[in-house]
């Protein structure tokens, strides 16, 4: 029986098999002049296949996750910071910490890669099958704030906490009142033991009531959930933005 191509892509387009309706026809050809047996040629269709829609998964993942931009371990200066633990920071890429429902607490003053790296675990993340989410603290206050007055604050938190890991950027670099200390804390709390949480932050955790409006009672609940089961990278030196009015 003569096989009718055309029909044959129709019904593989039907059933969203992309990569064997545009390689079909090139694979029979080079089965056919390389002697492969059927099954060789159907495993080769097959393999095709499963690599693209998982390449197509890690696409909408990264998507979902909203990355101000991409970042990776490969692109990050090593030389800038004065004290940097490399090591430690190499083996959290391993994302232990995320199948662990570990936090990680990226501390040091601005400008010294907290986001970058924050953002390339995320991006590893996404490559690892996991869901991830990225947010700026600032904005997830907003947003809840927000929520909470039309109603909807359950449903709005549950976009904060469904995902593997939440990376959760600036943490303190603007004050916040009592209503945005209580909405920040509902997060974090949400997630203890959940869901993990990759933060970035420019005080040392002595300073953070006054992230918190000066409530010390929400301070250290915050603190002691996500230190519980939590890792602090510290990083120091100066800024690399400003290393062109730094350097002579």
């Amino acid at each position: 029986m003569k096989t009718n191509i055309a029909e044959l892509e129709s019904r593989l387009a039907a059933l969203r098999l992309p990569f064997l309706k545009e390689h079909c026809q090139p694979f029979a050809a080079a089965a056919a002049k390389n002697s492969l047996t059927h099954l060789d040629y159907l495993a080769q269709l097959i393999e095709g296949e499963d690599a693209r829609r998982a390449d197509r998964s890690v696409a909408r993942r990264i998507q979902a996750a909203r990355f101000p931009v991409i970042k990776t371990l490969d692109s990050f200066r090593w030389d800038w910071p004065k004290k940097i633990n490399r090591l430690q920071i190499q083996d959290l890429f391993r994302l232990q910490f995320v199948t662990d429902k570990a936090n990680v607490i990226l501390l040091g003053l601005v400008g010294l890669g907290k986001t970058h790296l924050a953002t390339a675990l995320g991006y590893a993340a996404c490559q690892q099958g996991m869901n991830v989410l990225f947010a700026n603290a600032i904005d997830v206050i907003n947003t809840l704030s927000e929520a909470q007055t039309k109603g909807s604050l359950k449903s709005e938190l549950r976009k904060y906490t469904t995902p593997s890991l939440l990376v959760l950027d600036e943490v303190g670099y603007l004050p916040i009142d009592q209503r945005g200390a209580d909405l920040l804390f509902q997060v974090i709390s949400a997630r203890y033991e959940r869901g993990s949480i990759v933060l970035t932050t420019n005080k040392a955790y002595k300073q953070w009531s006054s992230i918190f409006n000066g409530d010390s009672t929400i301070t250290s609940a915050v603190l002691d959930r996500l230190l519980h089961h939590g890792e602090t990278v510290i990083i120091e030196g100066s800024s690399f933005r400003m290393k062109d009015r730094i350097e002579p």
